[in-house]
Formats: structure tokens, sequence, C-alpha cells
């Protein structure tokens, strides 16, 4: 599965909203509604999923589907 698949997947569980919703430029606070528990749940699942530790001053730049993608894609994951 690729790695945008494993992002929206996650996304859709944790915050219960479509597929649909979940595009690159959608932002998990005003878009897809997520609150600051969500935010912290999310990069706990992706840092487990992608064996990848994600520091606090990174995880607070991940501000929309496509800046996760992004980060992880920069560390190397596909």
């Amino acid at each position: 599965m690729a790695l945008e698949d494993k992002v929206v997947d996650i996304i859709v569980d944790k915050l219960g909203v479509t597929r649909d919703q979940v595009k690159p430029e959608a932002s998990l606070i005003e878009d897809l509604g997520a609150d600051s528990i969500d935010t912290v749940d999310l990069v706990m699942t992706f840092e487990e999923e992608f064996g990848e530790s994600i520091p606090d001053e990174d995880s607070q730049k991940l501000k929309t589907v496509g800046d996760i993608i992004a980060y992880l894609k920069s560390k190397g994951k596909e």
C-alpha cells in the first residue's frame, strides 16, 4: 500500500471522516475537525505505523494532510 493511502486510512479511522474529505490541502483542524488530542493521537499512530519518531517541534508543523505525507517522505518512508 502506498504511503499516501496509509496516511489517508489512518486519518479516516481516527477522525471519522470520509476518504473524499482527506485531500492533500485539507487542514487537520479546520477541514477535518481534529482537536489537539486528535492531532497527538494521529502523530502517535504515524510513529507506530511508520517506525519514525516525530519530535514535538516537527509535529506542530504538520497542519495539512499534504504536510504529513511530505514529512514522512522526507524521512525516507514510502
